[in-house]
C-alpha cells in the first residue's frame, strides 16, 4: 500500500475542506418533476444510468436515443427504453439486488445537467411499451424509475471541460473504436473489417441487434 496519500476519513474532515454547503444547494432537491424538469426531458437525448450491486461494485452506462426518449408517465415515475446493445445488461443485474440508481441527462450544447435518483424495476411489457418505438423497433425492456429526488447541477464542470466546444475536440487522440474492439475485446475479424463496420453505416443497425 502507498504511504505518500493524504487520504480523507470522516465527513467532519470533508466539509472542512469544502466548506460549508450553500442554502441554494441543500434546498434545491425536490422529491417530483416541475414542468421545467419535462420540458428538460423532453429535449434530452443522452443519459447516464448509475448502478449498483450488493456488494457495492458500481456501474455508468449510457442511455441515448432520440430526443424525449424517457417517457414521463406522471410526475414521479419516469420509463426508460432498452434499445439493442453488447447484452451485458450490467445495470440490469444490478438493478435486481439493489433498486436504486442515479440519472444524468444531457443537452447537446448545455453546460448544466439534469439529476434524478430513484428506485427502479425492470419491465418486460407494459401498454406504454408502444410509446417507445422507434424507427420500428419497440423495446423488449424498460427500466421505470420511481422518483425520490430531482435537481439541477451547475455547468462548472461541463465548463471546464469544454465538452461542447468542437473546435477543441480531438477526435483522433484516442484509438479508433475498430482498434479498441481488436486489441482489448479480442474481436477476431481483420482490423480493415472492423474498421468498416464501425464506419458511416454503423449507425444504420442502431435499432437492429448490436
Amino acid at each position: 500500500m502507498r504511504t505518500d496519500l493524504v487520504e480523507v476519513t470522516s465527513a467532519d474532515e470533508l466539509r472542512e475542506l469544502l466548506g460549508e454547503i450553500t442554502p441554494a444547494a441543500a434546498d434545491k432537491v425536490r422529491p417530483g418533476l416541475h414542468e421545467y424538469d419535462k420540458a428538460w426531458l423532453a429535449a434530452s437525448p443522452f443519459c447516464v444510468l448509475s448502478t449498483s450491486a450488493a456488494d457495492g461494485s458500481c456501474d455508468a452506462s449510457p442511455k441515448g436515443d432520440p430526443a424525449g426518449f424517457t417517457l414521463v408517465l406522471d410526475d414521479t415515475t419516469i420509463a426508460i427504453p432498452e434499445r439493442p446493445g453488447n447484452r451485458r445488461a450490467d445495470g440490469f443485474h444490478n438493478v435486481l439486488c439493489n433498486p436504486q440508481v442515479g440519472l444524468l441527462y444531457l443537452i447537446p450544447g448545455r453546460p448544466d445537467t439534469l439529476r434524478i435518483n430513484g428506485r427502479a424495476r425492470i419491465l418486460r411489457d407494459a401498454p406504454f411499451f408502444d410509446r417507445m418505438v422507434v424507427k420500428g423497433h419497440r423495446p423488449e425492456l424498460a427500466l421505470l424509475v420511481e422518483i425520490e429526488q430531482v435537481f439541477y447541477h451547475c455547468p462548472k464542470a461541463l465548463l471546464r471541460g469544454g465538452l461542447w466546444k468542437a473546435k477543441d475536440w480531438q477526435l483522433q487522440a484516442a484509438p479508433s473504436r475498430a482498434r479498441i474492439a481488436k486489441l482489448l475485446e479480442q474481436r477476431p475479424e481483420a482490423l480493415r473489417e472492423l474498421e468498416e463496420y464501425y464506419g458511416p453505416r454503423y449507425g444504420e443497425r442502431l435499432y437492429h441487434g448490436s
